[in-house]
């Protein structure tokens, strides 16, 4: 078997013009393949990670998200006085009253606006709940002032200025007093500012959410439970990491089926190109395999003998989608977020899951493409293949 696998190898190599050409088209199908699966994990990332199992979200029952919800003022005082808020050290319940809403701004070099969400945060406590987030320029808003903090990506993305510069939105102008890095999170895709003075620029009475620090973790069930019976609440209640977590799943699944079904149309023409490939090598190998025929080598080990160099070529092919498409693990793009119509910036992430699956894939095109042309080759007969010159 080893002589037979250095025999296949040794084609490859006397062919490496079409070896090259037909692995470069399986590998710009793997590439495609291993690029929308990085898509999909780095959204699921960004959203996922963005939440802490440690944290609860109160949102009105029956909303999707943040931006559909309404919670009334008496209610966040209840929900704040829970048993299961985490105290601070200043004896302070570590919870957060939130307002979320949707403004246009301009991206850099562009004339039309995008969706931005504007997080009207708690200042003393908004913070110290997303200890992912820090300020990496400039400083902590104030209570009751036009202040806000941007994260990195609005910088990067949009026309705001920097530190000291206003950014006009609700009918005033807003200073920049700090610039917070998320840890690549939704919230550096966010710009915060204090919570009473949005709402009241905006003309919303009503919070969109309460984000409560829980003392203990493991009670999260009997808490949803008593929330749900309480008379006095017309609130649900998530871990924060598993609302973020649905926030991501529709529009990762809906690229992952769009992506996965263009690969699939794809993978028909690199198929076909492997097959097409093995086919050109047995017509012009007739006589060897007689030959292998003749010094007794079996049917099967012909057939496995041509399957391996067709999945060593798909291997191939995959290898070098693959080390294109780790390329793209440095770039971060924008997309809008479907469940709450802002813009919403990630990165391409690359895994160990996302290069098995691609490399997988890549064996599977070379097994179809080469199953046929192989089974063609065991088939001969010794005298009729030797006879051929």
């Amino acid at each position: 078997m080893l002589t037979l696998a250095l025999y296949s190898l040794r084609n490859l190599w006397l062919r490496w013009m079409t070896t090259i050409l037909t692995a470069g088209g399986m590998g710009l199908v793997v590439f495609v393949f291993a690029t929308v699966l990085m898509l999909a994990e780095g959204l699921e990332r960004t959203l996922v990670t963005t939440g802490s199992s440690e944290n609860a979200v109160f949102i009105r029952r029956a909303s999707e998200a943040e931006v559909q919800s309404v919670i009334p003022r008496e209610q966040a005082a209840i929900i704040e006085d829970l048993s299961e808020a985490r105290v601070g050290p200043d004896g302070v319940r570590c919870a957060a009253r939130e307002l979320v809403v949707l403004i246009g701004l301009k991206k850099q070099g562009l004339e039309s606006p995008a969706n931005v969400l504007v997080r009207g945060v708690t200042p003393s406590t908004s913070l110290a709940l997303r200890p992912q987030t820090r300020i990496i320029a400039g400083r902590m808003l104030r209570p009751g002032t036009a202040e806000v903090l941007v994260g990195r990506n609005i910088v990067r993305r949009f026309a705001v200025g920097g530190l000291g510069e206003q950014v006009h939105f609700g009918g005033r102008g807003w200073t920049i007093v700090g610039v917070m890095d998320g840890g690549g999170t939704a919230f550096d895709s966010e710009i915060w500012g204090d919570v009473d003075l949005l709402m009241t620029n905006f003309r919303r009475p009503v919070y969109s959410s309460v984000i409560v620090g829980l003392n203990d973790p493991t009670r999260f069930p009997s808490l949803r439970e008593r929330v749900l019976r309480d008379p006095r609440l017309t609130v649900d209640v998530w871990r924060e990491s598993e609302y973020y977590a649905a926030q991501s799943r529709l529009m990762a699944r809906f690229v992952r089926v769009l992506g996965i079904t263009l690969t699939f149309i794809f993978s028909l023409g690199a198929v076909i190109g492997s097959m097409v490939t093995m086919y050109a090598a047995v017509a012009n190998r007739v006589s060897e395999i007689g030959t292998l025929r003749a010094l007794g080598f079996m049917r099967k080990t012909i057939l496995s003998t041509f399957m391996t160099e067709s999945v060593v070529l798909s291997l191939l092919g995959g290898c070098m989608g693959l080390a294109a498409a780790s390329l793209l693990d440095r770039f971060t793009i924008s997309t809008m977020n479907w469940q709450t119509f802002s813009e919403l910036a990630f990165r391409f992430v690359l895994n160990r899951h996302i290069i098995l699956y691609s490399l997988m894939f890549a064996v599977g095109m070379g097994l179809v493409g080469g199953i046929f042309p192989a089974i063609r080759a065991a088939r001969m007969e010794i005298v009729e293949a030797l006879r051929v010159k």
